[in-house]
């Protein structure tokens, strides 16, 4: 370990200090800053060039004497000790117990900001993971190794969603759960306990490791943060051979995070002042999520963000939705009318829902299911829009079977209780249900035989 200190200081400038003098500084390097109290605080080098090195704080740089403040520079890059030891704790965004438990002592240490997966060893996601909601595994379905982000607003139930798949989630046919990785970026200490009381009351506490953020807390702690979480999962995940769910929340607290340095560095601001690297640094968090060929585990993540005034063209979303595959969106219209989950299932895609469905995976008549599901539904939600100018007596009788199916699909089929788990045969069953008020001859996107064995017309009835 390098034992010279710095004291060569020339600007200190919100979250960041630029060091003088500095030959061999490494790209994210650990620094250790002592002030002229006596107190240290830890910090990593961002930039490093002739000689300047740009030193991001990890605590807070109010009161640092320029003359009087030193810089040593560690030689490594910032590690977490890892161990099946972690099951069952929760940390804060730098590692650290904060349940009162002593530290993790462990031989396996590793580099947070992980190693790249070689593309030909990653193997592509198949298995469906059944979360017990319907509009996601009927219409949006999860698969193991997936990432598969969470689009809500301020104000939104999206903790409750997340905490209810961190619960339910399972994939079928195997007796294990999932164990979970929650990383909680800049959230409000009734968030923190909501997430740490459903996790203790349901037992999910003892398979799940807790990173916690408070938004009081150091804003520079969210940047690290998500690196700890999926660090954390791949050792569970291909060193412990365990299924592993991470949730991230909330993402765009991490990104406003990256926006304070970006502008602390002077940097030439892109869209809504967002760095330009965000998409390139989002993607070394999402993509971290896989799985491996001949490795038993696997990493599927949901990562949660709050889009800002609800537009889903923000940068945040925007370039969440171009990495990841595919986005659940949460609705504010059904919300107000008290329909949970509150899923827009017509704005929401998942891209890998066809590779994991069907007759070895769910069921046979599970794709076209789902096609009608939409169909129908977007077709009564157009017809309503029309009865608010027209009215519904302007509306013809097979209109009207479509106006009501749209009602019947949101007080039925997406609102279901919290601690509701329905299976995928019970989402499907319902989802016939649904057709058999409407003309069979309008069910155009299942296969015959399927109509023949599940649908619930007299001349088709099981």
């Amino acid at each position: 370990m390098n034992d010279i200190y710095y004291k060569t200081i020339n600007k200190v400038t919100n979250v960041l200090l630029f060091v003088e003098g500095v030959k061999d500084a490494g790209y994210n390097e650990l620094v250790e800053v002592k002030l002229e109290d006596g107190r240290s605080v830890t910090g990593q080098v961002l930039d490093s060039r002739d000689g300047l090195a740009i030193v991001q704080s990890f605590g807070e740089t109010r009161g640092m004497n320029l003359g009087n403040t030193k810089v040593k520079f560690l030689g490594n890059t910032a590690h977490i000790n890892v161990s099946t030891d972690m099951l069952g704790r929760i940390f804060d965004g730098m590692g650290r117990p904060r349940d009162r438990s002593p530290p993790i002592y462990s031989n396996e240490s590793l580099d947070i900001n992980g190693s790249s997966i070689n593309p030909y060893a990653r193997e592509e996601p198949s298995e469906f993971i059944q979360t017990g909601i319907s509009t996601i595994d009927g219409m949006n379905t999860l698969v193991r190794g997936q990432k598969l982000p969470i689009f809500s607003g301020s104000g939104l139930p999206h903790n409750r969603i997340a905490a209810q798949i961190a619960r339910q989630a399972k994939i079928l046919g195997e007796s294990e759960g999932f164990s979970v990785v929650f990383g909680g970026i800049g959230i409000n200490s009734e968030e923190a306990n909501f997430f740490k009381k459903e996790f203790e009351e349901t037992g999910a506490l003892e398979r799940a490791v807790m990173f916690l953020n408070l938004s009081s807390e150091p804003s520079m702690e969210r940047i690290i943060l998500p690196r700890l979480a999926l660090t954390t999962a791949e050792y569970l995940a291909y060193k412990e051979n365990m299924h592993v769910l991470v949730i991230l929340t909330d993402m765009t607290n991490y990104c406003e995070a990256l926006r304070e340095v970006s502008a602390a560095r002077e940097e030439v601001p892109g869209r809504r002042g967002y760095p330009g690297y965000m998409y390139t640094d989002l993607s070394t968090i999402y993509e971290r999520a896989g799985k491996i060929k001949s490795r038993r585990g696997s990493i599927t993540q949901i990562p949660i963000l709050t889009m800002p005034g609800d537009d889903i063209t923000h940068p945040i979303p925007d370039l969440t939705g171009y990495i990841t595959e595919g986005q659940i969106v949460l609705s504010r219209e059904l919300y107000r009318r008290g329909v949970y989950p509150n899923i827009d299932v017509l704005l929401s895609l998942s891209r890998l829902m066809n590779q994991g469905i069907g007759k070895k995976s769910t069921r046979e008549d599970h794709r076209g299911v789902a096609d009608q599901l939409y169909a129908a539904y977007s077709r009564g939600k157009d017809l309503r829009s029309l009865t608010e100018i027209v009215g519904e007596e302007a509306l013809s009788a097979n209109d009207k079977k479509f106006l009501k199916f749209a009602d019947s699909f949101e007080s039925n089929f997406v609102k279901q209780d919290y601690y509701e788990d329905r299976s995928i045969e019970k989402t499907l069953d319902m989802g016939w249900d649904l057709f058999a008020p409407l003309d069979e001859r309008e069910i155009k996107r299942i296969k015959d035989e399927y109509i023949k064995k599940y649908g619930k017309w007299n001349n088709g009835a099981k």
